[in-house]
């Protein structure tokens, strides 16, 4: 455990030397139960610091406030007392210490500014009231032998499948980066679980701002600092600033307006937010109040919020962070209306941090997860901004005559949202690989009840526990979503091929990819998103009680997952827009009239089209293990769930309303044949994969378990279409559970071969040493709860300082 203390200002001589000992910027994150200390730059467990200099003269008080003056000093020694009442700071040319008194208030503050370094960190000591009997260690096999053991059953080498999913390149910079980030303590994750939440956005600031630091000293670009941000695991109050509002000003701001907001941004100049959401509309991107009325005696825009629920809402970084935000707004000329757009607006003063006039701006309070960022409302009232304040690169309005000039496609104006959803669906597939990785590692050794049908038996004649990952209620839970790890792979690597196309298709003036690229990545947000947080819940549960514990690391994951569901987008009313196009696409074949665009949404509809009736041609279990079996079975039920859907919509005349159940599903079916193409298509057509045996076999297998165990969940509409029958439903019900036997010794090597550090685990029970006993006592062990005494008399009102002589109230 590690305390930050930051030390700041030193105070003028005209303040009371009483003041001089007050709080100013120390802060301490820990109850100071403190031993040792360590050298913030060598990373040593030391009691002193020989080259630490004084920047500038200062003024130090005693505890008792009587001032020391120095010239120059240098800091030599620095010793934490093995109570909690003080710190001792020891000076070269100072005649006595410096002693700095505190108690368990968890802030203290000192004024001297004496670090060439601002931050100095402390390292803690677990708590000492507790204290476990000497030698104790769990019974039976100890867990590091378990892991070791089924890695070694393994009919694969895990370094070369990791190698090959991930590439080299990324694994050697993982590697590079988790050893900067473990020897700053800035990234320090031990106390992570214990801080309320104003220290959770305290430390997710200082993160962000050393991870700026960071980057700037190793030069690091954009790919190593989105590394770094999901190492850190840090949703932190900058977050929007590097991702939504940077990639907004990049992608819809003209030459001009890169240069006056992108450049300032990219330096930390300027901080943005991306303001689109407001409290009475999220989904409904088009029905969002806050309006932008042109002014033409003075060129601007009159940025306003006419109601309450025109409030923005839920908008990341801008509670506390934020000067300025990209704010989509209903542009209107003559009292008509053009539709959200995006406007630059300052709102803070960038030195002073306080609001501009006419905004009103704050944090919205506490929420499910995602504490450390700071989520905020904003309203304004009447705020005047420069025509230049238009994001102009594809809808403009000529400042002379007021004339809107459209984009050539409205649908440009959603770039930024399709760019969000592309890296929306690759972070479901490292959602999945970290969630099971915990569950199947902590299941591998972790042992309950023996086998009633072949019980074994240990050297003192006892019968052994079962591991519970040996049993198939367990097995069927998570190893689909292990297999779902690497569709979500596959198609995340498609789905930025896709785009980074269709960007190029765009500069060039080609709008071809366009809509297929919006739906697709709409449907894969909405079924990726949803899978995704049910997997990290099923993982949770599969790790029994202990999984409940913020150490296992996966409550508090979850928790900050979640909004990946409903934000960009509800995944229930995000279905809709994938719909919509494949109803658009779906009469464009049948009618025969107007350009239909060549893509992988017309391959399988034309196919479909052309044999309504095709039927699998499988009859034995070795059938299945062709891809085309599956992608043809996906593409097939995918248009007949949309022809179908289309007839009670244009024949039937059904309501949008009363077939949004039947919408839903056509979407996901798109999305899910999606999924098993990009995975078989790496199957057939893979150099990489195929020239190496032993990795082609076990990423077949997988892929297997994933097409059949889906097509079995989903057998209702593969059924209806007729294009399997009863016989070959069971087939597949079949083979899920022979591929679980081959998958099962297999399973820690695979989760292995997914890469996930320790250090982003953050969990007791996923640890790659298998030690979850010691680190779940080490867990509660370091509970701030366990260094008080708790006052239980019910006629005393005070809670703590049992022992104290303070005045107590009565009842």
């Amino acid at each position: 455990m590690k305390t930050a203390i930051r030390l700041d200002s030193a105070p003028s001589e005209s303040q009371t030397m009483s003041s001089a000992c007050r709080a100013s910027q120390i802060f301490i994150y820990e109850d100071m139960l403190t031993r040792t200390i360590i050298n913030a730059k060598e990373d040593l467990e030391v009691s002193h610091f020989n080259s630490l200099q004084m920047q500038e003269s200062m003024t130090v008080g005693f505890s008792e406030c009587r001032p020391i003056r120095q010239t120059s000093m240098t800091l030599t020694e620095i010793k934490i007392g093995i109570g909690i009442s003080s710190i001792n700071i020891n000076f070269a040319q100072a005649a006595r210490p410096i002693s700095l008194s505190f108690s368990e208030s968890s802030e203290i503050v000192v004024r001297p500014k004496f670090f060439s370094s601002p931050l100095l960190f402390v390292k803690m000591a677990p708590p000492r009231y507790i204290e476990l009997p000497a030698g104790l260690k769990p019974a039976g096999v100890p867990g590091r032998e378990l892991l070791a053991y089924e890695r070694s059953k393994a009919s694969f080498d895990s370094k070369a499948l990791a190698e090959y999913i991930h590439g080299k390149q990324f694994l050697e910079l993982q590697e590079h980066l988790v050893g900067i980030l473990t020897s700053d303590p800035v990234f320090d994750k031990t106390s992570d679980y214990y801080y309320g939440r104003a220290d959770k956005f305290r430390r997710a600031m200082l993160k962000d701002k050393r991870l700026a630091q960071l980057a700037a000293e190793h030069g690091w670009g954009q790919t190593e600092i989105s590394m770094a941000e999901k190492l850190a695991d840090l949703p932190g109050p900058m977050g929007l600033h590097k991702s939504m509002f940077l990639t907004t000003l990049y992608n819809q701001g003209n030459d001009e307006q890169r240069k006056a907001f992108y450049e300032p941004a990219a330096k930390y100049e300027i901080i943005g937010c991306y303001a689109q959401t407001e409290l009475g509309h999220g989904s409904n991107v088009q029905g969002i109040e806050t309006t932008a009325t042109w002014i033409a005696d003075t060129q601007e825009w009159e940025i306003h919020s006419p109601t309450l629920t025109a409030s923005k809402w839920w908008i990341g970084g801008l509670g506390r962070t934020a000067d300025h935000a990209v704010v989509m707004a209903q542009l209107i000329i003559n009292n008509k209306s053009y539709g959200p757009h995006p406007f630059v607006v300052p709102i803070r003063d960038v030195k002073t941090r306080e609001m501009l006039p006419g905004r009103t701006i704050g944090d919205i309070g506490p929420k499910a997860g995602y504490n450390t960022t700071d989520n905020g409302f904003m309203l304004f009232e009447h705020v005047r901004v420069p025509h230049f304040n238009l994001l102009a690169r594809f809808s403009k309005v000529e400042p002379e005559t007021g004339k809107y000039l459209p984009p050539p496609n409205a649908k440009l104006a959603y770039g930024t949202l399709t760019w969000v959803r592309a890296n929306i669906v690759r972070d479901a597939s490292t959602v999945l690989m970290r969630a099971v990785t915990v569950a199947i590692r902590y299941c591998a050794v972790r042992r309950q009840f023996a086998d009633r049908d072949a019980p074994k038996f240990g050297q003192d004649g006892k019968p052994l526990e079962t591991q519970v990952l040996d049993y198939t209620m367990v097995q069927i839970r998570l190893f689909p979503i292990l297999a779902q790890a690497f569709a979500f792979h596959y198609t995340s690597r498609f789905m930025f091929e896709l785009y980074e196309q269709n960007q190029a298709n765009i500069e060039s003036g080609d709008l071809s990819l366009l809509a297929d690229t919006h739906a697709s990545s709409s449907g894969l947000k909405s079924l990726t998103t949803l899978y995704a947080s049910d997997a990290i819940e099923v993982c949770r549960k599969a790790c029994g009680g202990h999984g409940y514990s913020m150490a296992s690391g996966l409550p508090d994951f979850y928790a900050n997952y979640l909004p990946n569901a409903t934000w960009e987008g509800d995944s229930y009313m995000l279905s809709q827009q994938c719909t919509r196009y494949l109803f658009k696409t779906m009469r464009a074949i049948k009618s025969g009239k107007g350009k239909v665009d060549k893509n992988i949404t017309t391959d399988y509809m034309i196919r479909y089209l052309d044999n309504k009736h095709e039927k699998a041609e499988i009859q034995f279990s070795g059938d299945l293990y062709d891809p085309l079996f599956f992608m043809r079975a996906f593409g097939h039920r995918a248009a007949y769930l949309t022809e179908q859907t289309l007839a009670l919509r244009d024949d039937a005349k059904r309501s949008w309303n009363s077939l949004l159940v039947e919408l839903y599903r056509c979407s996901k079916a798109h999305s899910q044949y999606l999924l098993v193409r990009n995975f078989g298509m790496a199957i057939l057509k893979d150099d990489k994969l195929n020239s190496q045996p032993a990795l082609r076999q076990i990423v077949q297998k997988i892929f297997l378990l994933w097409a059949c165990n889906t097509m079995q969940e989903e057998s209702a509409d593969f059924l209806a279409s007729g294009y399997i029958n009863g016989q070959q439903f069971h087939l597949l019900g079949s083979k899920v559970q022979e591929i679980m036997v081959e998958v099962r010794p297999n399973a820690v090597a695979l989760v292995d071969a997914f890469a996930v550090p320790d250090y982003l685990l953050n969990s007791a029970l996923g640890r790659s040493d298998g030690n979850v006993y010691e680190a779940l006592f080490d867990f509660a062990l370091r509970e701030p709860l366990n260094s008080a005494k708790w006052n239980v008399d019910i006629h005393d009102m005070n809670t703590t300082d049992f022992d104290s002589d303070l005045p107590r109230a009565k009842l």
